[in-house]
């Protein structure tokens, strides 16, 4: 080859490498065009068409490298890996069962092959494999010989994303062994990375103790990368103090490190310290120039209650990056918090935002699952959340232990990053567990495809770890969102919004994007599977100062909030505000909203900050509330069902979309309709009644549960059977306009 040709492969393999595909797409393309038979240079163009999402692309020029080549090995390795990414099982098998025979002594082959096979459950030919590869990564080509314990590390990482935390277990405890006899010695950042997967493993399987000691060990890294890392799943664990510590520890480490104070602004952002946050943002700017900047002010501005800063922040970014950019969904979830915003407007942005993303789409007719009304439905729920105290987990987790298996053969698709007790309860009550959180929305969408989803229920919506780019050009013949978004998501192709009467009522379908399917109840149905002792509501109770409270996350805390909530301390006087939120950790936080109601006139005295604790230790708190008020216009949703069961009625008023209106919905559930409002009078008007007559609220007080659990919105097994119902008129629907349509 000659200089010209070395030059154009050299200069698109470092423009692959620093990830500037366009670049890289240039100089490969010509380097192909004037050397053809070249076999690293297609190699390289086939990867940057997948790396640029190109998937029809990638897989031809991959066809045509093996065609050409049949005996290169790098060539039918990284076809497998594409193929793996896009959920093409037998293609897999076949590239890299090829690639073990055009290449038997190199370890990469059989490696790649043991987890293909551990993926589809083949064990025993896994594990031949698998010691196929050990011996023979340290004879390797010289360049790529790695140390056997690299090998185990490496199958770790595969089952660990696989979800299989067991064999993820055994694996790094091989792999440790091996490092404390291997020559040279690994040096400590190596080991410390292995530390902290040995330390995310044993929390998956609620060894917190042994968990807690491998990060501890993995603190002695000194390489900023694993530090970072280390931070990151230590807050994934909810080990927040921790999680910072080792980044004022990177700091220090690293001062000239933009990176570093960054990351540390970040942590401090997600413990609630804003004022640090917002310091050491600058300090990061100050060294260099940070894109996220303007997303993290955002954040801030939302957790601080200015949803409409937050919200146009949000917006700027979402034109800057594009219809698939997931400020998008940012700033979809700030608008619910706005008080400027009418339900129209609300809705008028979550059409205009995404409306985009549904070109192309894929239609339902397309899909060949055989259309019969009445089959066992593959169902399938797409989630981050499985896990202990998420408002998703706690409502799903009766209904997976209920739903009819005669009916339905149920497949989660876990696209989180936290494991614990609860998200192994989730997998054990279900028929298939797909562990996606690394996988591209290729590879999702193929798998869920080839599994023969009939009906898909996302249970995210705008929130975190959200795959709606993926929805939106429809993976399934029906699809549905429920509960983890409140309102319409206005994606194109999610096909029906799970609600109620009161929720949406049919006068407010034009609100949103998909069809709406209304419960006979209310659209959640609380029935907490850990017991939670009831107060016990003597005379006592009725002779304490009477306080009002809430336990709803900051943004909830809207000016039109705080003002309603001020009017009600003012017509009940001596009364007091317990406000517990995870932002009330932080001083800053505390000193703004208490400055807030100081400026409205209440005094400070009156109101009492609490920061976040327990689960189940909150639920005694509630015990310290006479009544709840509910924020708008974002009601409490899971906080406000806690209240009512820890036996706190809650003052709601009834708003004019989804969000606004659950409150109204639990309220008239339990048969309470006079705690609902209609206006801000008569909000305040009933907070005020409702106070007066202490001994009133007293016998509510005392007999709430019963009175929920003898209510038929709170019957999880009929709730249960109600929501099979549902899914099953959607597909019967489905079925019907299919046999109308051909």
């Amino acid at each position: 080859m000659g200089d010209e040709h070395r030059s154009l492969l050299n200069a698109g393999k470092e423009a692959l490498q620093a990830g500037d595909l366009a670049a890289a797409e240039t100089a490969l393309g010509q380097a192909v065009v004037q050397a053809p038979d070249l076999a690293e240079a297609r190699l390289l163009w086939a990867n940057c068409a997948a790396r640029q999402g190109d998937v029809r692309q990638a897989r031809e020029r991959f066809a045509v490298l093996l065609r050409q080549h049949p005996g290169y090995f790098r060539g039918w390795l990284e076809a497998g890996h594409l193929s793996r990414q896009l959920g093409r099982q037998t293609e897999l098998m076949h590239f890299y069962r090829t690639a073990t025979q055009v290449a038997p002594l190199h370890w990469e082959g059989w490696f790649s092959l043991a987890c293909a096979l551990e993926a589809q459950g083949q064990w025993d030919e896994a594990a031949g494999c698998y010691h196929r590869a050990l011996p023979l990564a340290t004879r390797a080509p010289e360049g790529e010989a790695v140390a056997v314990s690299h090998v185990h590390r490496q199958m770790a990482k595969d089952r660990l994303e696989r979800g299989d935390a067991a064999r993820a277990l055994e694996s790094i405890r091989q792999a440790l062994g091996l490092m404390r006899v291997e020559q040279p010695a690994p040096d400590v950042n190596v080991v410390a990375a292995l530390q902290i997967d040995l330390g995310d493993v044993l929390m998956r399987l609620g060894l917190t103790d042994a968990a807690h000691r491998a990060f501890e060990q993995a603190s002695a890294a000194t390489r900023e990368e694993v530090l970072t890392r280390l931070a990151m799943q230590s807050f994934h664990h909810n080990l927040w103090q921790e999680a910072q510590d080792v980044l004022k520890r990177n700091v220090a480490l690293h001062p000239d490190s933009a990176l570093a104070r960054w990351n540390l602004a970040h942590s401090y952002v997600e413990s609630w310290q804003m004022d640090e946050a917002l310091q050491t943002l600058a300090q990061a700017e100050a060294m260099a120039p940070q894109p996220g900047a303007k997303s993290m002010r955002a954040s801030i501005a939302g957790r601080l209650g200015d949803a409409d800063t937050a919200m146009a922040l949000y917006r700027e970014l979402a034109q800057e990056e594009g219809p698939e950019s997931a400020m998008g969904s940012s700033a979809a979830m700030s608008s619910l918090y706005s008080d400027s915003l009418t339900a129209e407007q609300v809705a008028e942005l979550h059409r205009s935002l995404f409306a985009a993303l549904g070109q192309g789409a894929r239609p339902p007719h397309e899909f060949v699952n055989a259309r019969e009304p009445s089959k066992r439905i593959k169902l399938g729920l797409l989630s981050a959340d499985f896990h202990h105290q998420h408002p998703v987990n706690i409502f799903m987790q009766p209904v997976l232990a209920r739903l009819d298996k005669s009916q339905f053969e149920v497949t989660i698709y876990n696209v989180g990053v936290a494991h614990d007790d609860q998200t192994q309860l989730a997998r054990s009550r279900v028929d298939h567990w797909v562990q996606a959180t690394s996988w591209t929305q290729a590879q999702l969408a193929r798998r869920m495809r080839d599994d023969g989803i009939d009906v898909l229920v996302d249970l995210a919506g705008h929130t975190s770890h959200n795959r709606l780019v993926m929805l939106s050009q429809r993976v399934a013949p029906v699809q549905v969102s429920f509960l983890g978004y409140p309102g319409s998501t206005g994606v194109p192709n999610i096909d029906w919004l799970l609600a109620d009467s009161v929720v949406v009522p049919p006068e407010h379908d034009h609100l949103c994007t998909e069809r709406v399917y209304r419960l006979p109840h209310t659209v959640f149905c609380y029935a907490p599977e850990a017991e939670y002792p009831y107060p016990v509501y003597d005379a006592a109770k009725a002779e304490r100062t009477l306080t009002f409270g809430s336990f709803n996350n900051v943004p909830k805390l809207t000016p039109h909030t705080m003002a309603l909530w001020a009017k009600v301390l003012a017509r009940v006087p001596g009364s007091r505000l317990l406000l517990k939120a995870p932002s009330f950790r932080d001083e800053s936080a505390i000193r703004i909203f208490r400055e807030r109601f100081e400026k409205l006139g209440v005094d400070a005295s009156h109101i009492e900050f609490r920061g976040p604790v327990g689960l189940a230790d909150m639920m005694t708190e509630y015990a310290d509330v006479d009544i709840a008020l509910d924020p708008v216009p974002y009601n409490g949703g899971t906080t406000t069902l806690q209240a009512m069961w820890m036996g706190v009625p809650v003052v709601v008023k009834q708003g004019n979309n989804f969000v606004s209106r659950m409150g109204a919905s639990f309220m008239r559930a339990a048969g309470l309709p006079e705690w609902v409002a209609d206006s801000d009078e008569a909000y305040v008007d009933i907070a005020a009644r409702m106070a007066a007559d202490r001994q009133a609220l007293l016998t509510l007080k005392a007999g709430l549960r019963a009175r929920l659990q003898a209510a038929p919105a709170w019957q999880i097994d009929a709730y249960a059977q109600d929501m099979g119902q549902a899914l099953r008129a959607m597909w019967a629907d489905f079925c019907q306009k299919s046999a109308a349509a051909s």
